[in-house]
């Protein structure tokens, strides 16, 4: 599909009144019990982040690809340590929640270039962490250079759109938590496996692709 036309339906798909939300019981963890479609307690904290789309000459050669970063948080955090997840993080009190999306992309990946938002996908509640995500879908037209920070992102990774849409790319991982242990539907990006909230939002980009 051609890089303009790609922007423009997605853009238009986005913005209609009902986007997707099967991913939200398809790439759910056992034991969450549907909690990601929400609704969210009052409590909830806003929070939001941002896929970027970019382009990149595939290393085979060929036509150009389309990818997004995805981020390996360092094991030592306290919170959701060693996971892969998209840029983002809580929404301040002075600032709107696609503020916040590029203000945590600058921070974590120090990508301050041209992009266009293209619209959002639905919210997600993250039960262990009481946030409310709006995730959001960027695309800009530069070859970016990430500059990650270090006490944020242990490493960043390149999803091509290819493997997103791909059904035979998702998998199960089994996850443990001190004596618990339990199943998760999880993309594979390389040897890092993508699970929980993370690859229920980008489940839903992936369903949102598949129409367009």
């Amino acid at each position: 599909m051609a890089t303009g036309d790609l922007l423009r339906r997605l853009a238009a798909a986005l913005q209609s009144a009902h986007a997707p939300r099967a991913a939200h019981a398809r790439m759910s963890p056992e034991l969450s019990y549907g909690r990601h479609a929400g609704p969210a307690p009052a409590t909830a904290r806003a929070a939001a982040v941002i896929v970027l789309l970019f382009s990149r000459d595939r290393a085979t050669g060929g036509a150009r690809q389309w990818y997004l970063p995805l981020t390996e948080r360092p094991a030592m955090l306290a919170r959701h340590g060693g996971q892969v997840s998209l840029p983002g993080g809580a929404v301040d009190v002075d600032e709107s929640s696609s503020q916040a999306a590029l203000r945590e992309l600058d921070e974590e990946l120090g990508f301050t270039g041209p992009l266009e938002l293209l619209g959002r996908l639905p919210n997600c509640y993250v039960f262990a962490s009481n946030f409310l995500i709006t995730p959001w879908i960027a695309a800009t037209d530069t070859d970016p250079e990430w500059r990650p920070h270090d006490r944020e992102v242990q490493c960043v990774f390149e999803l091509p759109l290819e493997s997103l849409v791909d059904e035979s790319q998702v998998g199960r991982v089994t996850i443990e938590r001190g004596p618990l242990a339990f199943g998760a539907p999880c993309l594979r990006v390389g040897s890092a496996c993508v699970w929980g909230a993370t690859s229920v939002m980008l489940g839903q980009l992936a369903d949102v692709l598949r129409t367009l």
